[in-house]
């Protein structure tokens, strides 16, 4: 079961991969050409401001289109590559978790119980870091930060599963009848540890003077739209296959005691 379990993880996170990289072509990519663009503008007039002439005798030495190491169309055809891989790896992940929740947590059917768990997933993995911490385009961003920018996303990020932990253990605790006294406890267990860590870790402010705030908006919108398509597909597709398997599974009739041999 737990290899079959596997094997549908790994195919619906590759799909849903595929689905949310489709998206992120469409309404994410032109907010990073709109980043690169002013990154490429500012330097080059901070060469220009300088008194030297770009590297390329006409384009800036930091370069994302044509000219640099990884094209701009090498770079979006990777894009697939790079949801697919996230979505195979995801997929594994959660699938191996589900195996585990399966009649021990959450709903009993199968279908239910996928949309839940992706829908914790989601919460915990992407919304509650990126409610801090929001993804930033080209451009904005210093990169001799970067390495403590990651471990704050990566501690928030824990911060998210340990309260998701936190609220489910609390909704099995809790010893009263009425669902949504023990839904209340839940979302208290849930956003006491996020906001407390929302409160105490540092704040990070490095967007560029004159960054266009369109810009910057829209890019976090489909940032987060990535991630919301993949779950959604991903919590869909694993649900109503499961469910559709254990329909199946259901249908087969058990197989009867062997008939006992006439007497010769």
């Amino acid at each position: 079961m737990v290899r079959t379990l596997l094997v549908r993880g790994l195919l619906v996170g590759l799909l849903a991969g595929l689905l949310a990289g489709g998206f992120a072509f469409l309404y994410g990519e032109p907010h990073v050409d709109s980043a690169i663009a002013l990154e490429e503008a500012a330097a080059a007039q901070d060469t220009e401001a300088e008194g030297a002439a770009p590297a390329d005798g006409g384009e800036a030495a930091h370069s994302h289109g044509e000219e640099a190491e990884v094209s701009r169309p090498a770079q979006k055809a990777g894009l697939f590559l790079a949801t697919g891989l996230y979505g195979l790896a995801m997929g594994g992940v959660f699938a191996l978790v589900f195996a585990g929740l399966r009649g021990r947590v959450g709903p009993r059917s199968d279908g239910p119980l996928a949309l839940a768990a992706a829908t914790a997933v989601f919460g915990a993995v992407v919304l509650v870091p990126f409610l801090k911490y929001p993804a930033n385009p080209p451009a904005v961003g210093d990169p001799d930060t970067i390495g403590g920018r990651t471990l704050l996303y990566v501690v928030m990020v824990l911060v998210g599963l340990a309260a998701t932990a936190i609220a489910v253990a609390t909704a099995r605790r809790v010893s009263t009848k009425d669902p949504w006294a023990r839904w209340v406890w839940s979302a208290v267990a849930f956003l006491v540890p996020v906001v407390a860590a929302w409160s105490l870790l540092p704040a990070i402010d490095e967007v560029p003077d004159g960054f266009p705030a369109t810009l910057l908006w829209e890019f976090r919108i489909a940032s987060i739209g990535t991630q919301l398509v993949f779950w959604t597909a991903f919590g869909v597709l694993f649900g109503w296959v499961s469910d559709r398997a254990a329909r199946r599974a259901a249908s087969v009739p058990a197989p009867g005691p062997a008939a006992a041999p006439s007497p010769g």
